[in-house]
């Protein structure tokens, strides 16, 4: 199933301070009970971090939404933007070890449902080959599983099939960055190229907010901890 792309004409912005929520504006169109905005921010999660799924015996899947405690301001903003379809909001919550999670659920809807059936094969995570990556999905992708080293940038992709990754690679070449497969001991990542570094950065720095503009490798002292999860 095929969504509209960001049109050029169509822009996010935001407004507010450092430390202080930020506002989304987006003047786009409405998708089924989402809005065209809601649904990259998804799907940029799903790319990344998140994870669709269906409760046994019900009939639609929900979106579990599941950071570390340090990345609060960005699930913050996430659920800023999907709010309406969140019954309520984030929670922390302490994991194995000393891990302290921060996290929220959506409800239950078709549309998610359908996202599940497209991402999905056999529970394990794919990729459509109707994806559009517009500048916000790509950049929330980023910010969920992307990192700077050296002269260029990674994302993390790791979870995806080495298909699924190839598709991802071509998905790039259409929107003019080249990218490679990369492997990272046992199993591989995308490597955005040198050449496309400066193109990848300008589609999404628009979009990175504050507290995860470290990933982008502007703050020397704290690049080296992008890698690390805790």
């Amino acid at each position: 199933m095929a969504y509209p792309a960001l049109k050029r004409d169509e822009k996010l912005a935001y407004n507010g301070e450092p430390q202080k929520m930020l506002k989304l504006t987006y003047m786009g169109n409405t998708v089924g009970s989402l809005s065209q905005a809601q649904k990259d921010i998804i799907i940029g999660t799903i790319l990344g971090d998140g994870y669709l799924r269906i409760v046994k015996g019900r009939k639609n899947a929900f979106l579990e939404i599941n950071h570390a405690f340090r990345e609060k301001c960005y699930v913050d903003w996430k659920y800023n933007h999907l709010k309406d379809i969140v019954k309520s909001g984030p929670k922390a919550r302490k994991g194995n070890g000393q891990r302290i999670a921060y996290r929220f659920y959506t409800r239950q809807l078709s549309d998610l449902t359908i996202l599940l059936q497209e991402f999905y094969d056999n529970k394990k995570k794919i990729i459509p080959s109707w994806l559009k990556l517009t500048p916000l999905v790509l950049a929330v992708w980023f910010m969920d599983d992307g990192h700077k080293s050296y002269k260029t940038y990674y994302l993390n992709s790791q979870q995806f099939s080495i298909e699924s990754q190839q598709l991802l690679v071509r998905l790039l070449t259409r929107i003019e960055i080249e990218s490679t497969l990369n492997k990272d001991k046992e199993y591989f990542r995308i490597r955005i190229k040198q050449s496309s570094a400066q193109r990848f950065r300008a589609l999404i720095e628009e979009f990175i907010i504050p507290e995860m503009k470290y990933k982008l490798g502007d703050n020397p002292v704290e690049t080296h901890l992008v890698n690390t999860k805790v």
